[in-house]
């Protein structure tokens, strides 16, 4: 898989462990209807957005082996979720190395840009 650049995708984070098939890369496939292809850099605003949206990332979960999420942390997100976010103005900064370009399908390289995480880029 590749990243949005079309170079080979990068891992996101293994502390925690994240992306749809829990092995630290932004990688889908069908059956990943959220497609999680967006590396993001957790914010405490973001946090909030998603949980009022009906999907907590800050409160562990003993039973999925999920940590919850704080702030600095990188975590695989939805796309959709994303552009929720960006335009509620809370997205979260993105590395663009390790978000797969099949978000492209969704947003555009200019938006994400925008977003770039800079110590990265």
């Amino acid at each position: 898989m590749n990243n949005v650049f079309g170079e080979p995708l990068k891992p996101c984070c293994y502390e925690p462990i994240t992306g749809y098939f829990r092995d630290g890369f932004c990688k889908t496939d069908q059956s990943d209807f959220g497609q999680h292809t967006v590396c993001a850099i957790m914010t405490d605003k973001f946090l909030a957005f998603s949980k009022k949206r009906g999907n907590d990332l800050s409160t562990p979960n003993d039973q999925f082996l999920f940590p919850g999420l704080k702030e600095g942390d990188k975590w695989c997100i939805c796309v959709l979720r994303w552009m929720e976010a960006l335009k509620a103005n809370c997205a979260p900064k993105v590395e663009l190395e390790s978000t797969n370009e099949k978000a492209l399908e969704c947003v555009s390289i200019h938006e994400l840009i925008k977003h770039a995480n800079k110590t990265s880029t």
